[in-house]
């Protein structure tokens, strides 16, 4: 890699700022470079001309606003010795208080017909809104003046924008206005990451300049063409490294894993039960295209519920065991771990499992079992391994790694990942598996450096799935209907699965990822703030509601989750899987690859508690066998919420692909991109990738141009210099462990 050249993005703000203001800003923001505080964009901009719509406000919530004073006045305590000033501002419509304690001080300033910004939390006090001890800066009293009689210059002034910055309880945003005008008055010139060739054709402005608009515009256009320019750059660093990453990858040395004519795959192959999928037939071929080659595959498969990956991923198992090598299936959770060792041991066969020998591992494990498992590996006699993340452990060595196989990578950190891949002697062969549908823009953005696969047919057999709504906060009265639904399908012969979204009333299943709750704003509640929200479904809670339920009487009924040791979770899904339990009340433990077919029907309590991707997953549990799937999607998030869209827009389609994007456009953008972003300094600023897909595919198409003719990037120190400080040496790491 090219030496990179020292940029004014990188020096310290202690060095520019001072020490003082640089702890301030690292303290509340984490920014700790010049390039960091120039990156941290104004949120929205408003005018000293204009109010803002102070009714608006929402409670509990740090603000930044324009607005008049209205009037002042100062009463006395009457609990204490002291006084408070109370300041009305106002916007001509609403009105908010400020409340000074003991500050009389200020009247001087607040003056009636005093314009400025306010930045607080916005509170309540006997129903009124108001700001304590708020922070403010008044605007030039000359220039307010002089604005209302037409002076060019004042009526200039007026209409400039002010940036509004995210900003905290102890910086606010001209606080951070002032430190960006302070780096931005020194700055000497910025290399362009942007070859000038790409910013011509597209028109886009140098990035100093860029820089200089967005925090300092003159007028709107200023600021929405820098931000052009920026989120370009931005794309266009982010996807060169994708892409200098996979040519890295690529220029490792891995060992071939070929298939013989007549050997393991082929006798696989001839004893399947069934017709492969025209998908499943062509993703195994891209598959074998990789294994044979020199270079590790570093693939992605992405697919359907039900849509066969673990097929395909079991054939390149067998691929990679005729050259002797072995292959290790990391799983999220011990009871998904279980289900993949009983699976493919069935699936293989009595003479080829016997052959290969499966070996499960997990941490939960006795000692004696352990050893015997460690013992297998080492030796290469267990040429499959499926275990959780006890696999990672130093203890654990192969006798010959050939492939990684990753199920459901989102549940799993990079550096869990690359632990794993560097216990092969050679770099092994990589296949990650998603039952996650996912988006082109993020494909592109989080996925950039693997190949992608993607398996949209779903098998023969498969029986539709009828999904619905059930309301409760429309009608309360439908809840016992849900239980009558789960006896009416028991009676038939079938099971049911119940999924709760925490294990007591304040517990979520460890290792639950965050979208298992409501993201802030999105509370079931939401729109109703009369009714307080109904306490969470939990495990215990519905177990302990059981013994009330009169059409529940006489059925099996059990518990799964996260607390329960390996042993009473394996033997609750080896129960359940046998027709021993009719109903399962459980956590997201079984949110993926738990395979029963004769469980028909899913109730998801407090469905708004879970992310679209989640319900999806969900949901595909059921309709695995010959019976038709039910899902009851139970929710007491009111119409007209984020949180009901996502409960809706599941119910509406089975088409995971389509989901996939509804989901990308409801989410936070923060949480799409997950642990590719290692830090918080490593996070998206401008670009956006529910938005954004058409300008990150065109940088991605420039990079590549670029990185074909000059891959060391020798000739683009600028570009190399962006990629380092984009990604430092952990933010690297973690995109080369994807």
């Amino acid at each position: 890699m090219v030496s990179v050249p020292d940029s004014p993005l990188d020096a310290s703000l202690a060095g520019a700022l001072g020490g003082r203001t640089a702890s301030a800003l690292q303290k509340a923001f984490g920014l700790r470079t010049v390039g960091d505080l120039l990156t941290h964009f104004p949120r929205r901009y408003a005018r000293r001309g204009e109010l803002t719509a102070l009714d608006q406000l929402p409670l509990g919530e740090s603000v930044t606003i324009v607005a008049q004073v209205l009037d002042v006045r100062e009463r006395t305590m009457r609990a204490r010795r002291g006084s408070i000033l109370e300041v009305r501002i106002g916007d001509g419509q609403g009105i908010l208080t400020l409340t000074f304690f003991n500050q009389a001080w200020r009247a001087k300033d607040l003056v009636p017909g005093a314009r400025g910004i306010f930045a607080g939390k916005v509170g309540d006090y006997r129903g009124l809104r108001q700001l304590a001890h708020p922070d403010y800066e008044l605007f030039d009293a000359s220039h307010e003046a002089v604005a209302g009689v037409g002076d060019q210059q004042a009526q200039k002034w007026a209409k400039q924008p002010i940036p509004i910055y995210p900003a905290s309880a102890s910086v606010a945003s001209w606080q951070v206005q002032k430190s960006v005008e302070v780096l931005l008055d020194g700055l000497p010139p910025i290399g362009d990451a942007v070859p000038a060739s790409v910013r011509s054709e597209l028109d886009l402005m140098p990035v100093s300049e860029a820089y200089e608009r967005i925090h300092r515009p003159e007028t709107d256009r200023d600021h929405l063409t820098a931000r052009d320019t920026l989120r370009f750059d931005e794309a266009f660093v982010l996807q060169s490294a994708l892409l200098q990453q996979r040519a890295l990858v690529r220029r490792s040395a891995a060992t071939p894993r070929r298939a013989a004519a007549a050997g393991l795959l082929a006798a696989f192959d001839a004893a399947l039960p069934f017709e492969r999928t025209g998908d499943q037939r062509l993703v195994g071929d891209e598959i074998t295209r990789d294994l044979e080659a020199d270079v590790p595959m570093n693939r992605l498969v992405q697919g359907e519920v039900g849509s066969g990956k673990t097929l395909v991923a079991l054939r390149a198992m067998l691929a990679v065991a005729e050259s002797g090598g072995q292959s290790a299936l990391l799983a999220p959770t011990e009871v998904l771990a279980a289900q993949h060792l009983r699976s493919i041991t069935a699936t293989l066969g009595p003479d080829l499992a016997a052959r290969l020998r499966p070996t499960l591992l997990t941490g939960q494990m006795t000692v004696a079992q352990r050893k015997k498992a460690l013992l297998s590996i080492v030796s290469g006699q267990a040429q499959i391994v499926v275990g959780t993340h006890a696999l990672i452990s130093e203890t654990v060595e192969f006798f010959d790694l050939g492939l990684v196989v990753v199920d459901e990578q989102h549940r799993f950190g990079v550096d869990q990942r690359e632990a794993l891949r560097k216990k092969g002697a050679t770099p092994p062969h990589v296949l990650v598996l998603t039952a996650t549908p996912i988006p082109r823009t993020v494909a592109m953005t989080v996925f950039g450096d693997l190949d992608v696969s993607t398996i949209a047919e779903l098998p023969k057999g498969r029986q539709p799935i009828e999904s619905f709504v059930v309301p409760l906060a429309d009608h309360p009265t439908w809840g016992g209907r849900i239980w009558q639904r789960s006896a009416e399908e028991v009676a038939k012969g079938r099971q049911v699965f119940v999924v709760c979204p925490a294990i007591d009333a304040v517990t979520a299943e460890p290792g639950d990822p965050p979208g298992s709750d409501p993201a802030p704003g999105d509370d079931p509640g939401e729109g109703d703030s009369d009714s307080p929200a109904p306490e969470r479904a939990s495990v215990e809670g519905v177990m302990a509601r059981v013994p009330t339920i009169p059409v529940l009487d006489g059925l099996r009924i059990e518990a799964l989750h996260g607390r329960m040791s390996s042993d009473e979770k394996d033997d609750v899904m080896r129960r359940f899987a046998a027709g021993d339990i009719d109903v399962l009340v459980a956590t997201t433990v079984i949110e993926v690859g738990v395979d029963v077919p004769n469980a028909s029907t899913m109730v998801v309590l407090d469905a708004d508690r879970f992310g679209v991707s989640q319900l999806h997953q969900l949901r595909g549990r059921v309709g695995r066998g010959g019976h038709p799937g039910l899902c009851l999607l139970v929710t007491h998030a009111a119409a007209d919420t984020v949180a009901r869209e996502r409960v809706d827009a599941v119910a509406a389609t089975l088409d995971g692909f389509e989901l996939a994007q509804v989901d990308l456009d409801l989410r936070r953008e923060g949480d799409v991109l997950g642990n590719l972003q290692s830090g918080g300094r490593s996070s998206l600023r401008l670009l956006r990738v529910a938005r954004d897909g058409d300008l990150i595919g065109l940088a991605r198409e420039h990079a590549a141009e670029l990185l074909e003719a000059d891959p060391r990037l020798d000739d683009h120190p600028a570009l190399a210099a962006a990629i380092a400080r984009r990604l430092d040496d952990r933010g690297r790491e973690a995109m080369g462990k994807n």
